[in-house]
Order: structure tokens, then C-alpha cells, then sequence
């Protein structure tokens, strides 16, 4: 390694602005869409990793059907998974939904059932209700857990609707 690549390393890893994960600092923040008037970012709340996330249609319309994209190394089994979310508005909770995406009996998706180590990669859709999203900013906290309440995914969401 040359003096240059090493000098580049050395700072890249004592910067203020690196990830550093091992020193406490929060993951990046990531955008899963923008456009049509809404933007969503996220952020992993889960201090051992990261995931990723895209939305293929971002409108403040939100369809019934909306295409996603996402991909996480599993440190839990899934036999079952839930999804709980809570929205935030102006420092107070307005809305708290809990779901199972996984059920032993009724498995929603082709990644029900993985085990700890193995690769979720989903890209399709995700059947919803449809709704129009009010204009403002919203927080939203997200958590994947398995039946045995390990967190599998948590993420800190900002929802901007202009």
C-alpha cells in the first residue's frame, strides 16, 4: 500500500464524519424515495447493522399495491416475524399498527421460514390500503422482531410530504 492510499485509510477511519460504528455513532441516513411530493429516509436503529430499502413508487397517493425493494443478513430466525410501527407527529404518537408479515401456518412471503446468517432479498410488492398522505413531516419508528421479540430490523423513519 503506498503512503498516499495509507494516509487516505488512516484518516477515512479517525474522522469525525466516518461511520465508526464501533465507537457508538449512529448508522447513515438513507433515502427510500423521493418524488411526486414525498420523500422517506431512514435510518438502522439497530446498533449491529444496517439494511436496505427502496420504494418504487413514492407519491403523496400511496397505492394499494407498492413495489419495494429489501435486503438484510438475517442474526435471527424467522419463523414468524411482525412488524410494528408508530407515527409521530409534533412530538406525539397518532397512530400504532402491528402486523405479521410471518405466521407458521400462513407465511406471506418467500423469505418466511429463513434462518440466522441467510440473505432476505425481497423485491415485489406490498398490499396496502391505499391513502393520501397528509402534507407535512412525520416521524415513524419501524421494528421487525421474531417470535420471540428479537429485533431482526428497527428503523427511524422522516416522512416529508409537500
Amino acid at each position: 500500500m503506498n503512503s498516499v492510499a495509507a494516509a487516505l485509510l488512516v484518516w477515512t477511519l479517525t474522522s469525525p464524519s466516518s461511520s465508526g460504528h464501533g465507537r457508538g455513532d449512529a448508522w447513515p441516513t438513507h433515502r427510500a424515495c423521493s418524488s411526486g411530493g414525498l420523500e422517506v429516509f431512514y435510518q438502522s436503529c439497530d446498533p449491529l447493522q444496517d439494511f436496505g430499502l427502496s420504494i418504487d413508487q413514492c407519491a403523496r397517493h400511496i397505492q394499494p399495491s407498492l413495489n419495494i425493494r429489501f435486503g438484510i443478513i438475517l442474526r435471527e430466525d424467522i419463523s414468524k416475524l411482525f412488524l410494528d410501527i408508530a407515527l409521530v407527529s409534533g412530538g406525539s404518537s397518532f397512530l400504532n399498527f402491528s402486523y405479521p408479515i410471518c405466521e407458521e401456518d400462513l407465511p406471506k412471503f418467500s423469505f418466511c421460514g429463513r434462518r440466522k446468517g441467510e440473505q432476505i432479498y425481497y423485491a415485489g410488492p406490498v398490499n396496502n390500503l391505499g391513502f393520501d398522505v397528509p402534507q407535512g413531516e412525520y416521524r415513524a419508528l419501524l421494528k421487525l422482531y421474531n417470535e420471540n421479540h428479537a429485533m431482526v430490523a428497527c428503523a427511524n423513519a422522516t416522512i416529508i410530504c409537500s
